[in-house]
């Protein structure tokens, strides 16, 4: 899956598939959200009772899930913008997209580098934000 001829993401989950291999969008996009909900399901991560503490590694968790959703708008915005426009969707995905950018910004869960590919595109979404 790529985000323009600069940035090619493959996919590596570190139990099934231990060393990255290049795959389709699609197979990305499957590969990403089965794996974010078997995080969400694992009790270890996300305990659902009060009384259990969240794991030491929980923020590196979250930081690798919001990373990779990351990459799903890029490629959404690098490779299918136009059909999105053509269909007047556009604002749906920059609100979307804005509000993401947010919360990953307010809590720090994306560092700034893997954010480059949309740099340009969250300089014009925010500029009168600031």
């Amino acid at each position: 899956m790529s985000a323009g001829p600069k940035y090619e993401y493959l996919w590596m989950d570190g139990e099934e598939v231990k060393k990255p291999v290049k795959c389709s969008a699609p197979e990305y996009v499957d590969f990403l959200m089965t794996w974010v909900q078997s995080k969400l399901d694992n009790e270890q991560i996300f305990p659902s009772r009060t009384d259990v503490p969240f794991p030491k590694n929980f923020q590196a968790v979250i930081k690798t899930v919001f990373k990779r959703l990351f990459r799903i708008y890029a490629h959404i915005y690098y490779s299918h913008f136009n059909k999105i426009v053509s269909l007047g969707e556009e604002a749906h995905l920059n609100t979307c997209f804005k509000h993401f950018y947010y919360f990953v910004t307010e809590f720090n869960l994306i560092e700034k580098k893997e954010m480059e590919p949309l740099a340009e595109l969250i300089n014009n979404l925010t500029a009168k934000d600031q």
